[in-house]
C-alpha cells in the first residue's frame, strides 16, 4: 500500500466518523440547542488539547489566520449546519451541503494555483447525485433560510479546507487542531450565551453524547483531517466528505431500524464511485510537499 493511499484511507475515517453526529445528536443530546451543542463540541476539546498536550500558543502573526480558520472550520460551519438541519429535512440539507467538494475544486485553483480538472468536476457532480439518491425524499420541503444556511455551511467548509492547506504553520496537525478548535469554540461562546437558554441538567446519555462529539467527533477526527489536508490536494480530500451521509444512513439502518431502500443502496454505490473517480482525477498530479513540525513541537 502506497503512502498516498494510506493518507487517503486514514483521512477518510474522519468524515466517516462525522456521519455519527446525527444519530448521537438526536438520540443522546438535549433537543433544540444547536449553538450550545456546537460550542460544547469545540471548546472543551480544544482546551483539553491545548492545555493538557500542546501547551503552545500560536505566534502573534498567526492569530488572525487561526481565528479565521477556527470560524470557517468550526464556528460558522457547525452553526450553519445545525440551522439548516432545523429548517430543512435532513435530505435536503445534506444534498445542498454536499456541493462543498465542487466549491473546493475552484477555490483551490484561485488560492493554491491547482488546475481545474474536468474529471474532478464530474466526480463532484456525481457525488452530489449520489447523496441526493441516498437521503432526498420526494416530499422534501424547502425553506429559504434553511437553504441559505446549507449553502453557507458548504462555502465555509470549502474555504476552510483550502485555506487550511494554504496556511500551514510549522507545527503538528495536533497543535493546528487544538488552536482551531479553541478559536472556533471561543467565537461560538458569546453567540450561544446570547441566543440560547441554559442547558437543562445533563443526564448520563447527554454526557456520553458530548464526550463522543468532542473527543472523537472533533478532537481526534480533525487531527486526522488536517493531517490529510496538509499532505493531499484539496480536490483529493474534499470528496471524502461524501462518506458522512453514507455513514449516517447506515447507522440509522443498523441501530435505529430505519429502512434502507434500493435507491439508497444505489446512492451509496454512486457516492463510492464518485470518490474513486475524484482520486483517479488526482492520480499523477505532483504530490504536495509535506510540512513537518520542528523538533519539540507537539
Amino acid at each position: 500500500m502506497t503512502s498516498r493511499t494510506t493518507d487517503i484511507l486514514l483521512t477518510a475515517t474522519a468524515p466517516a466518523v462525522w456521519g455519527s453526529t446525527y444519530i448521537v445528536t438526536t438520540e443522546l443530546l438535549p433537543a433544540n440547542y444547536p449553538l450550545t451543542v456546537a460550542l460544547l463540541r469545540a471548546l472543551p476539546a480544544g482546551l483539553l488539547l491545548l492545555l493538557a498536550i500542546v501547551r503552545q500558543l500560536p505566534e502573534r502573526a498567526w492569530w488572525g489566520r487561526i481565528l479565521l480558520l477556527g470560524a470557517l472550520n468550526f464556528s460558522v460551519l457547525w452553526a450553519m449546519l445545525f440551522l439548516a438541519a432545523y429548517r430543512l429535512p435532513g435530505g435536503v440539507a445534506a444534498t445542498i451541503t454536499s456541493v462543498q467538494p465542487l466549491f473546493v475544486v475552484f477555490l483551490a485553483s484561485v488560492f493554491l494555483g491547482s488546475p481545474v480538472r474536468a474529471l474532478s468536476v464530474v466526480a463532484a457532480v456525481v457525488g452530489i447525485g449520489g447523496v441526493a439518491l441516498l437521503v432526498l425524499t420526494p416530499n422534501a420541503a424547502l425553506d429559504a433560510l434553511g437553504i441559505a444556511a446549507a449553502i453557507a455551511a458548504a462555502v465555509s467548509m470549502a474555504f476552510g479546507t483550502v485555506l487550511s492547506r494554504r496556511w500551514q504553520p510549522p507545527v503538528s496537525a495536533l497543535t493546528f487542531t487544538a488552536w482551531q478548535l479553541t478559536a472556533g469554540g471561543l467565537l461560538l461562546l458569546p453567540v450561544a450565551l446570547l441566543l440560547e437558554p441554559p442547558l437543562p441538567a445533563l443526564t448520563l446519555h447527554n454526557w456520553i453524547g458530548f464526550g463522543w462529539l468532542g473527543l472523537v467527533g472533533a478532537a481526534l477526527t480533525y487531527i486526522v483531517w488536517f493531517r490529510g489536508v496538509a499532505r493531499l490536494e484539496p480536490s483529493t480530500v474534499a470528496p471524502l466528505a461524501f462518506l458522512s451521509p453514507v455513514t449516517a444512513v447506515i447507522l440509522g439502518w443498523a441501530l435505529l431500524g430505519q429502512a434502507l431502500s434500493t435507491w439508497q443502496v444505489l446512492g451509496i454505490l454512486v457516492v463510492i464511485a464518485s470518490i474513486w473517480l475524484s482520486q483517479h482525477a488526482q492520480r499523477g498530479a505532483q504530490a504536495p510537499k509535506v510540512r513537518t513540525a520542528p523538533a519539540g513541537a507537539r
